[in-house]
This record gives C-alpha cells, sequence and structure tokens, in this order.
C-alpha cells in the first residue's frame, strides 16, 4: 500500500470520528437543557465513563496478544506472508477479545 492510498483512508477515519464526538456532545447538551433528573445524568456520565475504560481495556488486551502473534512469527523466522501467518494474527486477536471477556466478567 502506498502512502497516497493511506493518506484518503485515515483522513475519512478522522472526519467519521469527530463527528461522532460532535454528535455525543450535542445529545448531552441535549439532555442537560431538557432538565433531566441529576440522576439519570449522573448514571449517562457514570455509564460513559465505564464504557471508555472497557474499551481501553479491550483495546490493550487486544494489542498485546496481537504483538505476541507477531513475536511468535518472528521467532519462528517466517518472512513470508500466508495463510499460516494471518491464521496466527487472526487467532490472536480471537484470543485477546476472548481475553477481555473474562476480565470484564470479573470487573462486574
Amino acid at each position: 500500500m502506498e502512502h497516497q492510498d493511506l493518506v484518503p483512508i485515515v483522513l475519512f477515519g478522522c472526519i467519521t470520528y469527530v463527528i461522532k464526538l460532535i454528535v455525543e456532545a450535542r445529545m448531552r447538551v441535549l439532555l442537560l437543557r431538557a432538565g433531566g433528573s441529576d440522576e439519570l445524568l449522573r448514571s449517562l456520565l457514570d455509564s460513559d465513563v465505564s464504557r471508555r475504560r472497557h474499551s481501553s481495556l479491550r483495546s490493550g488486551i487486544t494489542l498485546v496478544a496481537v504483538a505476541l502473534g507477531f513475536a511468535f512469527i518472528q521467532g519462528r523466522g517466517w518472512d513470508e506472508i500466508n495463510a499460516g501467518t494471518i491464521a496466527i494474527l487472526a487467532g490472536a486477536v480471537g484470543l485477546g477479545n476472548l481475553a477481555y471477556f473474562l476480565v470484564s466478567q470479573r470487573l462486574r
């Protein structure tokens, strides 16, 4: 993949993320103006904080699993991209997601 192909993809991702942030902020402002109960607003903010923590935990565990998959591939001396190396990386992502599931169940 050339650098010139990567720039539009990253730009699209950034624009999408900014739109998501704007929509979420607008919804919070509308909830505040609507005069919702303090308990409801506190509940929404607490769930948002919890969601962000879980998102970070999931990303961290999955990235560590992918790094271990890459380390395994490097340790075996495999230099070519083939079905086996892709299967190891896909398995590492799957194991990372399963590890996140187990950890998140313990946190509840």
